[in-house]
């Protein structure tokens, strides 16, 4: 009778590379480790403003620094608003960001989807031009630009913060072109054998399917609106018409600078843009991911 094979009782372990097992687990125990370095010195700012906010005016310089204050001065929120018009300002607040918003959002789009979906002689060049206006710094078109709404009588009004985002946003329509590069051709051909135009898919197919390229461009665009300074520094020589960032500054400059109401105020204009990131985190993060370069 032939000798049945005895079969080792133990599992013969496998030899792995331990070396580039180590370098491995190395380099992403270093990464998270950055990660957890770079999140703490983000978030280190908007823990101090909100600490400071709570404080009373003693202890705000005390040494060593007060993280948690003996008492919650809850009472510093209100009393920023009534240090400088909060509520008008933030109504020319929402004049400008709004329109300026929707403005970015509608030209972009079309902009990017002539330069992904539509065929016609010059567009890469034109694209490449496109691109080339993010190079140029903006302190080099600062005076002619003052100039061309000078005369054309916008200096003093909404319309220099608003209008210039109808025109399209170079970054912009190139995240929105990749993210539509992105979609399958194979919708586009049907959409053309079923008779639709561009417009038809652009705005019945593309747009729903790129909700979350959307999404992206809204939220910066909310983002460089509603904190921007220079601009209303500029072009606003009324003190009625001033923006949130501008108050905020007056608030600092016109009075002596008590550094409990004004991390308040600093919080409160904050605020929005906080809220509006972790309401949409998910489609935020989904966008940026999906908006590859590519082509």
């Amino acid at each position: 009778m032939a000798r049945a094979l005895e079969l080792p009782s133990k599992p013969i372990p496998r030899r792995g590379n331990t070396f580039w097992e180590t370098v491995a687990t190395g380099g992403r125990l270093l990464a998270l480790i950055v990660l957890v370095v770079a999140a703490v010195a983000f978030v280190f700012p908007l823990v101090w403003m909100l600490s400071t906010s709570l404080k009373t005016e003693g202890e705000v310089f005390a040494v060593p620094p007060i993280w948690i204050p003996a008492k919650l001065m809850w009472s510093n929120y209100p009393a920023s608003l009534t240090y400088f018009p909060f509520f008008p300002y933030l109504t020319n607040t929402l004049i400008v960001t709004l329109p300026s918003v929707v403005g970015t959002l509608v030209s972009s789009a079309l902009s990017a989807y002539g330069f992904a979906r539509v065929r016609w002689p010059g567009r890469d060049v034109v694209f490449t031009l496109v691109l080339a206006t993010l190079l140029v710094p903006t302190w080099t078109t600062l005076i002619p630009v003052y100039i061309l709404f000078a005369k054309m009588h916008w200096v003093g009004t909404f319309l220099p913060l608003i209008i210039p985002n109808f025109l399209g946003n170079p970054f912009y329509i190139f995240l929105l072109r990749q993210f539509f590069l992105r979609q399958p051709q194979e919708l586009f051909d049907a959409a053309v054998i079923d008779g639709s135009s561009h417009i038809g898919f652009f705005t019945r197919i593309l747009i729903p399917l790129s909700k979350p390229a959307m999404a992206v461009v809204a939220l910066f665009s909310f983002m460089d609106s509603w904190r921007d300074f220079f601009n209303p520094l500029i072009y606003l020589n009324d003190e009625k018409m001033y923006t949130l960032s501008i108050g905020l500054y007056n608030f600092q400059s016109q009075h002596t600078t008590d550094w409990t109401t004004l991390m308040a105020a600093s919080l409160l204009i904050a605020s929005p843009m906080i809220v509006l990131f972790f309401l949409t985190q998910r489609t935020f993060v989904e966008g940026i991911t999906f908006t590859g370069i590519r082509g």
